[in-house]
């Protein structure tokens, strides 16, 4: 249990810049106590004292902000940071060293006794503040979910999801940088050049029309200096491919 107790201690202070000691950690984190807390509870839950265990939890709850089932099944190193309003149901599986947020809700979407109806989270994910991971599929080791994403479907190892509902980057290369920059901790699941797709899709459609204007703009002047009639069309509002653009961040 100590040693149990001095990896999630660590494992705290490296993640968190905010941490100073051990002994603050240890008083001062209700995520630490909320973790503390269920594996009582879930000590209780495996051995059959069902309502012990509910009611560990429940105490849990009061004292740090964090609900957590006592059948939930939670890794070693699991940081949840600040913690408040965080919801982790009965049947989620959390894998070793994920790190979740405030305001985080792993849920079931089903209402059938006795099934898989929780998130499984597999090692390292990262699940940023008020994300809500709904139903009983994988997000993948690695993977990172967005502030207030609300995830309702499957998360490859190593992609992203943002938005609502949420949608999935996942980089089709991975270069000696990236490797590196995979391996390092992204605090709330914000990572570099991670623009949500659609408006990767938008950018591209703006600078495609904007590429086609230009084209027509030299292919009526070629029309005009060859003497060829070319039906002039009502002025419009002059094409503005930047601003669009910055619309769309």
């Amino acid at each position: 249990m100590f040693t149990r107790l001095q990896e999630d201690i660590a494992s705290i202070i490296e993640r968190d810049p905010a941490a100073r000691n051990s002994w603050e950690v240890l008083t001062c984190y209700p995520g630490l106590h909320a973790i503390v807390m269920h594996r009582w509870a879930k000590a209780c839950w495996m051995h059959g004292y069902k309502w012990l265990g509910r009611f560990i939890s429940h105490m849990a709850r009061g004292l740090t902000g964090i609900e957590i089932h006592p059948g939930a099944t939670i890794g070693r190193r699991v940081f949840i940071d600040h913690g408040f309003g965080v919801v982790i149901g009965e049947t989620a599986v959390i894998g070793d060293e994920c790190t979740i947020y405030q305001g985080v809700t792993l849920g079931g979407t089903s209402l059938a006794k006795g099934t898989k109806r929780h998130p499984t989270l597999e090692r390292g994910v990262i699940i940023g503040a008020g994300a809500k991971v709904l139903g009983a599929f994988t997000v993948g080791e690695g993977a990172k979910v967005g502030s207030n994403a609300v995830v309702v479907k499957e998360v490859p190892a190593g992609a992203t999801a943002v938005g609502n509902p949420a949608r999935i980057l996942v980089k089709e290369t991975e270069g000696f940088r990236d490797e590196a920059a995979a391996r390092m901790f992204a605090a709330y699941g914000l990572t570099q050049n991670a623009d949500d797709p659609l408006a990767k899709a938008m950018h591209s459609l703006i600078d495609n029309a904007a590429m086609q204007e230009h084209q027509l703009v030299k292919i009526v002047a070629a029309l005009k200096a060859a003497n060829i009639p070319c039906e002039t069309m009502p002025d419009l509002d002059k094409f503005n491919a930047g601003k669009l653009n910055k619309l769309v961040e």
